[in-house]
């Protein structure tokens, strides 16, 4: 007759000792280039290096999504949103370059209205120095002067005039500037929607020209000394001081 016996020690075998997992990670300070007046935007948590594994390389490529007026200051910029890819990282500073930006939702419904025509167009354009960008302009018909219908609808002629235009303010802008200059003008004013404004003014008026989103489609091959030209003299990072995190 055969008998089943247990094996010897504890009954359940040995219990693992627990191990805190954020011993095995480290903080990043994530930096913004030198165009905003906030440079240290927020932090990134990463995997310390193990063996062949950097753990620079799991800070490389991400991107964080910040609210233009968390950047700059100004609450006029709360309505963008700013994203930031990590290119580079000295010590514990992740740098960003911009990746794109977009309208807050809130924003965008705010703007649509009833008896009026929503025109959007999109555009492809390369910048000077081989970024390649998407751009999507948003604008809305508006009534003219001694105007006595209800509604103000646009005839399709006209807006596929008006979308021309559109395309036309985009990549003049964009195929003559760098792409730090075109943040410069995406970001401080809105004069792209000005200039879309006054160019279609003799097809149908319009009113609250945004550029409603930007996309980096294709960027060029990665010059580090190009990227700290951008970013400047960069801030001092409380995590290289080993500075304790307020809570």
């Amino acid at each position: 007759r055969r008998v089943h016996g247990s094996k010897g020690g504890k009954k359940g075998g040995a219990k693992k000792k627990a191990v805190d997992f954020m011993t095995r990670k480290e903080w990043y300070d994530v930096v913004a280039p030198a165009k905003f007046d906030n440079r240290i935007c927020c932090k990134t948590l990463a995997s310390k290096t193990v063996g062949n594994k950097l753990g620079v390389d799991n800070v490389k490529g991400r991107v964080f999504e910040v609210s233009h007026q968390d950047l700059s200051g100004d609450e006029q910029h709360a309505h963008r949103k700013i994203r930031l890819r990590v290119d580079e990282v000295q010590g514990r500073m992740a740098l960003t370059n911009f990746h794109g930006m977009d309208l807050t939702t809130d924003k965008l419904r705010s703007l649509v209205k009833k008896w009026c025509t929503l025109i959007e167009a999109r555009s492809d354009t390369k910048t000077t120095d081989g970024y390649t960008l998407r751009m999507f302009a948003i604008g809305f018909t508006d009534r003219r002067e001694n105007h006595v219908k209800k509604n103000c609808y646009a005839q399709t002629s006209k807006v596929r005039r008006i979308k021309r235009k559109m395309i036309e303010c985009m990549r003049s802008v964009v195929s003559k500037n760098t792409l730090e200059e075109c943040v410069k003008i995406f970001t401080t004013d809105e004069s792209i929607g000005k200039d879309i404004q006054r160019a279609t003014k003799g097809i149908y008026p319009l009113r609250d020209v945004y550029l409603r989103k930007v996309k980096v489609l294709r960027m060029p091959k990665l010059d580090v000394n190009k990227l700290l030209e951008i970013h400047g003299e960069l801030p001092t990072s409380l995590e290289d001081l080993g500075m304790p995190v307020e809570e």
